[in-house]
């Protein structure tokens, strides 16, 4: 039987469901039900434990290609060589493995906000247990102050309230009763008001109810069920694997026939081998993970964090930037997240003083805790209440749900009521109209009434009625009996107001910086929403309810989700649903939220957005905490200076680096190997190459990018890479390189070590400078100029690469001095070079975005 099935039960057919009674289970039962239900307990994320979590984080192609080149070099000799691979490897692997107990340590927080005893009936006896020794059937007392141990049917309940806002972020108490619910089946769990859901806390009352679900079967135990799952892919970890399998393709395959045809023909199998892992290692981006990405991760971190957002998960900046779709509660983000006044009207909608000053001396008299309505009129404006005194109040209650004061001025005595309408109709019997007459408070008068009362509440309100009238008695004590025969008034309505510079943040978020908004909210309705959106002049072009989402498949969801603004009343699944729909639309998908309900769809998101103000649970599950919950930090440099500029800097190295000019120079180091009678580059030249080109490259973080290209969001395109390669590597690299090789061959009849020197030399100044046309669209030379210290580090390469051979170090690697009518022919070299790579590159961008 489904849990709906309880709800509409009566209380003694429910228990006789769950083989139980109202003097709840024996002992012997209970036991026989922990065996068969286990443990109420959430559930635990998957533990990996030691060498063996340790190890599983070598699948990455990047980290096997190294790992490969380590051994061998290791093998022949080349301990040092092996050392420095081994050292990126084991940073790498050591940054991953502790990200892998995120969702362990989520699952913890979320099991320490549960109360650890329960107040139940165990053979017809009030036992405080464990809560984790519930089983279905349980009898539990509940009173103020209590956590919910267990998700249960209410069997009784007196003026019970329960908070909620754990799971649907509304924060008014909802009250709960052993009554069906109304619809009986609505798909939104959380508004059925004779059921308790484990981890919410009671406000007021007392309740009996009975265990339907435990542990993993409980609202909390899906969601912790979601965080223990392992996330799925994001986007950036989509295309790094990508890249890697790409480069390792490539690479694999070259560096095989490589191999085989200079260890058959040419040298010695062990030569051979030693410069076919050079050559691997030459091609393989080794300073990707993770010294490069690092070193652009860190930057953008510490950019972002000047703006208000903390990195917790740097990987998440890249998935920030590409970011195309955010997921938010209207709570906080485009309002204000504080309850204020708004209207205050008589009857028939206009505005009026006299509604004010009552529900202002109404809530100024009141003794008992002041409920944010309250605190929102006082707060209003200061109303002048000097000669009312105070004669005696009737506190407010859940069953009568308004509250009423006495008060006495000039010797005329008031009485003033102020509550929920249906409750504060029903003790009316007229109303007050604007010239100040009264009216019978019936038929059409009482319609017209009630029907302003809804459009106000659709309207997104929160509206409570005023009532007064005048006393002729003198007694002190007044009562309930005595709220009857009052004049309606009229309305206080209440809004939590768009905060004041929402309008601009949406602005520059969705309009400026081409990101999709949607909002998800648990505990709004859908009319609420609609008006704040209104107010913001945000276009809303259709919205679902949770109920909704419950009838429909993944795929129906996913047909719709685009088109769709508002997702109104869903519950913490139902999001993250929405979330897994977007990515399979192939969206990349940000969501922020504060609350435990969105701990799983925080997990899911490509990049997932918390709040400083958050529960635990939210801001362990979140990739990134915002020190304010406002769209603006997002929509301003928290996208753009931290993502997208990241994002944009992390590119340039792929394409420089890991894919252009160095696979470029490294094909024309093996295609040079086939047919010269040397080996064209030593082995320990190429790996002084690459460390150089990467050290010039290690400035990357710190250059600047255009703001064309953070003017929307990017993403991984691994085919885009690809035609990168296949233009800017051996076409042009490669031809220009060939054609160094000819000189020196033909004009210089270059030996062997003058041959590796001069081909060194001009490897690394091609390949180095070759940055300043690759990092921009635009023009490098007047539009678009790189940061200094990217500037800086590329001439202290060159020059490095140039000076080397006069030094006695250069020796060691096997360098000799060059003739001096070399470095004509290679500035000549360069500048051609430089000059053919803008002209493509002008071409291959046209019509590119």
């Amino acid at each position: 039987m489904r849990t709906e099935d309880l709800l509409t039960m009566t209380a003694n057919d429910c228990l006789a469901h769950l083989g139980s009674s109202p003097s709840g289970l024996s002992t012997a039962e209970a036991a026989l039900r922990q065996r068969r239900y286990g443990m109420n307990e959430i559930a635990e994320a998957r533990r990996y434990r030691g060498l063996i979590a340790f190890l599983g984080h070598l699948k990455n192609p990047l980290v096997i290609i190294l790992v490969i080149a380590a051994i061998v070099s290791a093998f022949v000799g080349e301990i040092v060589e092996a050392a420095i691979i081994l050292v990126i490897v084991v940073l790498s692997v050591t940054l991953d493995f502790f990200q892998e107990y995120r969702a362990e340590s989520a699952v913890n927080l979320l099991k320490q906000k549960i109360t650890r005893t329960a107040t139940t009936l165990r053979d017809g006896e009030r036992r405080e247990i464990r809560m984790t020794e519930l089983v279905p059937g349980d009898v539990i007392d509940l009173t103020a102050g209590n956590i919910v141990p267990a998700d249960a049917r209410v069997l009784a309940a007196r003026d019970f309230f329960i908070n909620q806002s754990a799971l649907t972020g509304e924060p008014f108490p909802v009250e709960k009763t052993a009554d069906p619910p109304l619809p009986a089946a609505d798909a939104d769990r959380t508004v059925w008001n004779n059921y308790l859901f484990l981890g919410t806390s009671v406000v007021s009352g007392h309740a009996t109810a009975v265990v339907a679900m435990t542990g993993k079967n409980t609202e909390y135990g899906h969601i912790a069920e979601a965080l223990a799952a392992r996330p799925p892919e994001t986007e950036f970890e989509r295309g790094l694997r990508h890249f890697g399998y790409l480069i390792m393709r490539t690479t694999f395959l070259l560096v095989l026939i490589v191999f085989l045809v200079n260890a058959v023909f040419k040298h010695g199998v062990l030569e051979s081998l030693l410069f076919a892992v050079a050559l691997a290692v030459g091609l393989t981006p080794e300073l990707l993970p993770p010294m490069i990405l690092s070193l652009n991760l860190a930057k953008g971190a510490i950019a972002m964090s000047e703006k208000g957002v903390l990195v917790k998960h740097p990987e998440a900046i890249q998935n920030f930037g590409s970011m195309d779709v955010l997921c938010t509660d209207k709570t906080g983000t485009l309002t204000e997240n504080a309850i204020s006044l708004v209207l205050h009207t008589d009857p028939e909608g206009h505005d009026d003083e006299t509604v004010l000053l009552f529900s202002y001396l109404n809530s100024l008299n009141q003794t008992g805790l002041k409920s944010p309505l309250d605190e929102a009129i006082l707060a209003y404006r200061d109303i002048p209440v000097e000669g009312y005194r105070k004669i005696d109040e009737i506190p407010f209650d859940f069953v009568r749900k308004r509250a009423s004061v006495t008060v006495e001025k000039d010797g005329k005595r008031f009485l003033v009521t102020k509550g929920a309408p249906e409750q504060v109709f029903a003790i009316c019997s007229s109303t007050r109209d604007r010239a100040g007459g009264v009216r019978p408070f019936t038929g059409e008068l009482q319609e017209e009434v009630e029907h302003r009362y809804e459009a106000l509440s659709a309207d997104g309100f929160r509206v409570l009625a005023v009532a007064c009238r005048q006393t002729g008695d003198a007694k002190a004590v007044y009562t309930p009996d005595d709220e009857k025969d009052l004049v309606l008034l009229g309305f206080v309505a209440f809004i939590d107001p768009p905060k004041e510079k929402a309008r601009e943040s949406l602005q520059r978020l969705v309009s400026d910086g081409g990101v999709d908004l949607k909002i998800v909210t648990g505990g709004d309705n859908e009319q609420v929403t609609r008006k704040i959106c209104r107010d913001l002049d945000f276009p809303v072009r259709r919205s679902l309810t949770g109920a909704e989402i419950t009838h429909m498949t993944d795929e129906a969801l996913a047909r719709v989700v685009d088109e769709t603004t508002i997702f109104a009343r869903v519950t913490p699944i139902q999001k993250d649903q929405i979330i897994r729909a977007l990515m399979r639309n192939n969206h990349i998908v940000g969501f922020l939220g504060d609350g435990i309900n969105d701990a799983p769809a925080l997990r899911t998101a490509d990049v997932g957005i918390s709040v400083d103000t958050a529960v635990d649970i939210a801001k362990e599950s979140a990739d990134i905490v915002l020190l304010e919950k406002d769209l603006q930090v997002l929509g301003g440099d928290g996208v753009m200076e931290g993502g997208r500029r990241t994002f944009g800097n992390t590119m340039k190295y792929l394409m420089m680096g890991g894919t252009s000019s160095n696979f470029g120079n490294m094909f024309s180091v093996a295609g040079a190997s086939l047919f010269l009678p040397f080996l064209p580059m030593l082995p320990i030249q190429i790996l002084l190459n690459n460390l150089l080109y990467d050290l010039s490259e290690s400035t990357i973080p710190t250059d600047r990018v255009d703001d064309e290209y953070i003017s929307r969001p990017r993403r991984w395109d691994i085919h885009f890479i690809r035609d990168f390669i296949l233009v800017f590597g051996p076409p042009i690299s490669s031809l220009f390189d060939f054609i160094t090789f000819g000189v020196l061959l033909l004009v210089f009849h270059a030996t062997a070590p003058l041959f590796q020197t001069a081909w060194f030399i001009e490897s690394i100044v091609t390949q180095t400078l070759i940055i300043f046309i690759i990092r921009t669209r635009m023009s490098p030379f007047y539009r678009s100029r790189p940061s200094w210290q990217l500037a800086l580090s590329t001439v202290a390469v060159v020059a490095a690469a140039l000076v080397v051979p006069f030094l006695s170090l250069g020796a060691a690697f096997g360098f000799v001095p060059l003739p001096p009518h070399f470095y004509l022919v290679l500035a000549g070299l360069v500048v051609g070079y430089l000059a053919v790579v803008e002209v493509v590159k002008t071409r291959f961008f046209a019509g590119r975005l």
